[in-house]
């Protein structure tokens, strides 16, 4: 939703800074090495419930809605990739649940590295797993699955996926 909501302000100072020098806007979604692909017959887990899977199948739509945002945003001075920045760092769902086996320095280095290395200026529509580009579930490069997953999205919250950015005023 977020990412949606400012895609018009994103777009216009991804323009400008095309004159000032300054590297492109980012957008970096936080999603996971956990997905699950989505039952788009139950794809609020309804019928079977289970918080795993809905925590999975979650980092797969972020990831899903990445792929189309960065192909919208492409030729607009914004780039859009998603990471799993680190497996099971120590947070509060982790603690109580699983062993912690990163920092949450090595998260926040990676997540970093994508906002800021000039390196990736150019770099949009990649799924990182770490610091490394790296292949998400095979349901997040089917187009027609994120098209259903928009119009879902859409439906949800009532916040449509932007068909287009609004042009520099």
């Amino acid at each position: 939703m977020l990412s949606s909501l400012l895609t018009p302000l994103l777009a216009r100072t991804a323009a400008r800074s095309t004159t000032t020098g300054a590297g492109p806007a980012r957008i970096v979604n936080v999603a996971s090495a956990g997905q699950a692909p989505l039952d788009f017959n139950d794809v609020l887990l309804e019928r079977h419930w289970d918080g795993v899977q809905a925590y999975c199948q979650a980092k797969l739509a972020q990831i899903m809605l990445t792929l189309d945002h960065a192909e919208l945003l492409r030729d607009h001075g914004v780039t859009v990739n998603a990471l799993h920045p680190a497996s099971y760092m120590p947070t509060k769902i982790v603690t109580h649940l699983f062993t912690v086996q990163s920092t949450l320095d090595e998260g926040v280095t990676h997540t970093a590295r994508l906002i800021t290395d000039p390196v990736l200026d150019n770099v949009t529509g990649t799924y990182f797993n770490r610091s490394r580009p790296a292949r998400a579930h095979h349901q997040a490069y089917d187009t027609d699955a994120r098209a259903r997953l928009r119009e879902i999205s859409q439906q949800l919250t009532g916040v449509p996926f932007p068909t287009a950015p609004v042009p520099a005023a």
